[in-house]
């Protein structure tokens, strides 16, 4: 009952007695923001007794302590290290059961809200003096953008761990084959694109484009000026004058919209839109009966391999980023801030914990950690990293799981490797990067840290929008009601989260 108890708590709740819980870290007034040194780099020192952590990941469908990296990690550090995941079914109420019961991890791997949420419930370590005291590769890699990402109320509670880099993630990809056979050019604009959508409808008797779930196209919102990324957690803010705006309180979100509704009024998008997972949306496309679709890079193999056994002899292409009304184009980047790990509270060792954390930053290590041997793992052809197969994916595929921050500017290299595991999946991405050259637009909030009212109504406030964008482009709600739609989202911690993203922007721009 006691622990059944504990689950149901707020995390908040805990705070007073979490708080009065030391530790041998540093005191809880730090406010210093790490800054890059010039110290020595540290290494293991294999004589003396290394005290041994347990780590707490996400959750993956693999068994972190039987890995080859955890190994090698253990071995090249001298700290010996086991791992727990959390669940894939309610992996926050765990999360607030495991803080509850002051469960012994040495660090944690958490989200931007899990670590806002526990940094403000005193859960957390502020951990500014150890990482200037003992971080010296961790200061060195990460860049002050990160640094300043992780810190709440002027204190920084976590590592902060990017990732790939800034990267373009979808195009809109076509049965070039189609094409062909109809004498079609590759859309460059809007109109354009209309145009060879009613063609191929009228021609084929297929539905241009499908999709599912999500009003929003990422191929298509920018060239009404609309800058927005989808991920776990939607969010689309725009610098107007100086300040931060919301995607949905720009003008042109009512013409993307029209736009949207007339497409599915013709029947050129698919009228099952409001109801198709991303496995159906894929299905439509390589059983023949959709002409286009928005694709992930990281799809492509599925994709391409499954028309192909169903039509042999289709082709696939990507179509170009389209041309704004301005007559420029506009591509949204993925970028900013992944995980962050945090010590917690109560944890022991905290001066050797942020040793380990920083060793592991240690160029070589932290190279190894990632795509292994040279020659064994993963082979260099003009500067370009490839991985050697089968090892690289028996060995490695799940490396990136073991991340605890990264180094900034040669990590991004390093990753590519996982994308050259597969010639179609290679292909799709270099062609995304190219073809979006130039023309890459980054979310404004992309390095901001969790902030508390993102965290409190996004989620929400996104299905409101997706739910209501549904409805106007299927006509199960008339558009003119657009401006009940904003008042509500504004009421429902719209303007609380404008206030505050607009707080954190002037106190951060350049």
């Amino acid at each position: 009952m006691v622990k059944k108890f504990l689950a149901l708590m707020s995390i908040t709740t805990l705070a007073a007695s979490i708080t009065a819980c030391g530790g041998s870290g540093q005191t809880a007034s730090s406010s210093t923001t790490p800054t890059v040194s010039t110290a020595p780099i540290a290494t293991a020192d294999t004589n003396k007794p290394k005290p041994e952590f347990k780590a707490l990941l996400q959750y993956a469908r693999f068994d972190p302590n039987a890995e080859v990296v955890a190994k090698f990690l253990n071995e090249k550090t001298g700290y010996k290290v086991t791992y727990d995941m959390l669940p894939v079914e309610n992996p926050d109420d765990k999360l607030n059961l495991l803080m509850a019961n002051k469960e012994k991890y040495s660090f944690m791997l958490l989200s931007g809200p899990q670590y806002s949420r526990l940094s403000s419930s005193g859960a957390l370590e502020p951990i500014d003096e150890l990482v200037n005291k003992y971080g010296t590769n961790m200061k060195n890699v990460i860049s002050q953008n990160s640094w300043n990402g992780a810190k709440l109320n002027g204190k920084i509670y976590g590592i902060p761990q990017t990732g790939s880099g800034t990267i373009v993630n979808t195009a809109l990809i076509v049965r070039q084959d189609w094409m062909d056979e109809l004498g079609l050019k590759a859309p460059t604009t809007r109109d354009e694109l209309y145009n060879v959508m009613k063609m191929i409808k009228e021609k084929k008797n297929v539905m241009a484009l499908s999709g599912g779930k999500s009003p929003l196209v990422p191929e298509i919102m920018p060239t009404f000026g609309l800058t927005l990324v989808q991920s776990t957690a939607t969010t689309g803010w725009q610098d107007v004058n100086g300040k931060l705006v919301n995607v949905v309180e720009n003008p042109n979100m009512k013409k993307y919209l029209e736009f949207m509704k007339k497409l599915y009024s013709e029947k050129l998008i698919d009228q099952e839109w409001s109801l198709n997972q991303a496995n159906k949306v894929i299905e439509n496309f390589t059983s023949g009966k959709a002409a286009m679709i928005s694709n992930g890079y990281f799809n492509a193999p599925t994709v391409q391999n499954a028309l192909l056994k169903n039509t042999p002899n289709a082709k696939i292409a990507s179509l170009p980023y389209l041309k704004g009304d301005d007559g420029k184009v506009q591509v949204m980047g993925s970028a900013g801030i992944s995980y962050y790990v945090g010590i917690p509270k109560w944890a022991e060792n905290k001066e050797e914990i942020i040793k380990y954390l920083d060793l592991k930053l240690d160029k070589d290590i932290h190279k190894e950690a990632t795509i292994g041997k040279e020659g064994v793992h993963h082979k260099v052809e003009n500067g370009n990293y490839f991985p050697i197969l089968p090892i690289f994916n028996d060995q490695y595929n799940n490396a990136s799981s073991f991340l605890t921050g990264v180094d900034e500017k040669n990590y991004p290299i390093y990753w590519q490797a996982r994308v050259r595991k597969d010639p179609i999946l290679t292909d799709a991405f270099n062609k995304n990067q190219e073809a979006a050259k130039g023309n890459i637009v980054v979310d404004p909030l992309s390095f901001a840290p969790p902030l508390e009212a993102i965290g409190k109504y996004n989620l929400k406030l996104q299905k409101l929008m997706e739910d209501t964008f549904l409805k106007y482009i299927t006509g199960a709600e008339q558009l003119e009601n657009y401006d009940k739609f904003l008042a509500q989202w504004k009421t429902d911690g719209g303007d609380e989260m404008t206030k505050a993203v607009n707080e954190w922007y002037a106190a951060n721009k350049k």
